[in-house]
């Protein structure tokens, strides 16, 4: 039995543990770069990370420090990439990480970080620790140490083209979403302005949602559809480090927009979809992606801003879960706050908000982790304690992703706070 199997680690193929070690090596450098060096290079061990990190706060233990989830990373680039490689290997200065750390990083890297990016804002030095520990991960992605649900829905995601459906099957059930909520969803239409993608939760669970960003399309008139070459926005490759996958999954989006003359792509809400799609795909095109590619929030706030929709006013109080992909990575902070107020609500801020919001605890594809449940559950009682604190009668998010993980936790805790889609509400509370 190899060393992997025997630790209960989760591995996939048949590389040997020195194969999977110079794998992971490879990896870590691949795609570093001089910003990343740079970065690793200015920690001054402050401890600032440690305090701004949910898993941290919440367990109290050392080893979730955010920026000792890049010890291998580091490692990596002292021993191979730096000016001063030859000599630390010749001297023995720095140890290459071994089979058992990477066992234990696995944990470090995919269980306990949902890539939030609440350490990379408090960090002094101005250290993109999120996007190194991203990284990092596609050494473990290159090694074959992913957490066996993630590779599984990496898998599927690479015959399929998405983690939920076979786009084949695609046409099949947009008609059943569409029979069961009483909307028209046009699907692989040839010409479209507007390309609508989705999250595998509005395909199955939160069809509503979906059902619900139709009758909004379908009211201003827009000219739209989905297509089965490129629907599933929610990218496994970006969170399990599989970076031809995560190219592979971006460019049927903004491919797909450009065959059918599509000038704009809707991401669902979905944190992660957002920052895969909205700001990594340049990678892939070495400039700016050809077509608009905008959030469901964003595009709402357009839209009541413009006045081509109207909303009924709500007469409630409502405290807002701000997703840290959308808001402390992408810049929407005002636009979710905007369409609360066009909705008529009153906001009672979580005592952490906004940019320094935390996590619901499942980003980065910790919510698909099985074995990251219990830390999942300790995040989201943090969260419930602001929450409650509030005292307010509504809970709401722009993200499915936290919406599923924050229903996930109330279940667990046996908690009856509904958590209330953004863009559900303004569906059902369009005015005439």
């Amino acid at each position: 039995m190899s060393a992997v199997a025997a630790a209960g680690f989760d591995a996939q193929g048949e590389l040997g543990d020195d194969a999977r070690v110079a794998a992971a090596m490879r990896g870590f450098l691949r795609d570093l770069g001089a910003t990343g060096a740079l970065h690793l290079d200015a920690c001054v061990r402050c401890g600032q990370c440690a305090k701004a990190c949910h898993f941290h706060t919440t367990t109290g233990e050392a080893k979730y420090t955010p920026i000792y989830k890049l010890e291998p990373l580091r490692r990596a680039w002292l021993r191979e990439a730096s000016p001063f490689a030859p000599l630390v290997r010749a001297l023995g200065w720095v140890k290459p990480p071994g089979i058992d750390e990477l066992h234990e990083w696995q944990e470090l890297l995919y269980d306990s970080c949902t890539l939030c990016g609440r350490c990379t804002l408090a960090c002094p030095m101005g250290i993109d620790i999120a996007e190194l520990v991203k990284q990092a991960r596609h050494g473990l992605f290159e090694a074959g140490l992913v957490p066996a649900r993630l590779a599984l829905m990496d898998r599927a995601a690479r015959q399929w083209g998405s983690t939920a459906t076979p786009g084949e099957d695609l046409p099949d059930i947009l008609a059943e979403v569409a029979a069961e909520h009483g909307v028209e969803i046009p699907c692989d239409l040839e010409r479209a302005d507007i390309l609508v993608t989705a999250a595998p939760a509005e395909l199955s669970d939160h069809t509503k949602s979906l059902a619900d960003a139709a009758k909004i399309l379908n009211r201003i008139g827009a000219r739209w559809t989905m297509h089965r070459e490129g629907f599933d926005a929610s990218n496994i490759g970006y969170n399990n480090g599989d970076i031809a996958l995560q190219e592979k999954l971006t460019r049927a989006l903004v491919d797909t927009a450009l065959k059918i003359g599509a000038k704009t792509v809707i991401l669902p809400e979905c944190g992660h979809a957002y920052g895969a799609a909205r700001w990594e795909a340049a990678r892939w095109y070495g400039k700016a992606p050809p077509v608009r590619i905008v959030h469901m929030t964003e595009y709402l706030d357009e839209l009541i801003a413009s006045g081509r929709i109207r909303v009924k006013p709500i007469a409630a109080t409502a405290t807002f879960h701000d997703p840290c992909q959308i808001v402390r990575r992408g810049g929407l902070e005002a636009a979710a706050r905007r369409v609360l107020a066009a909705l008529g609500f009153e906001l009672i801020e979580l005592a952490d908000h906004g940019l320094t919001g935390y996590c619901c605890g499942g980003g980065g594809g910790v919510v698909s982790n099985p074995r990251a449940a219990p830390l999942r559950q300790k995040v989201f009682e943090l969260k419930r304690e602001q929450v409650q604190a509030t005292g307010a009668k509504r809970l709401v998010t722009s993200c499915g992703q936290c919406r599923i993980t924050l229903e996930m936790g109330a279940r667990q805790a046996q908690w009856d706070k509904p958590v209330e889609s953004l863009l559900e509400l303004v569906a059902d509370n369009l005015a005439d």
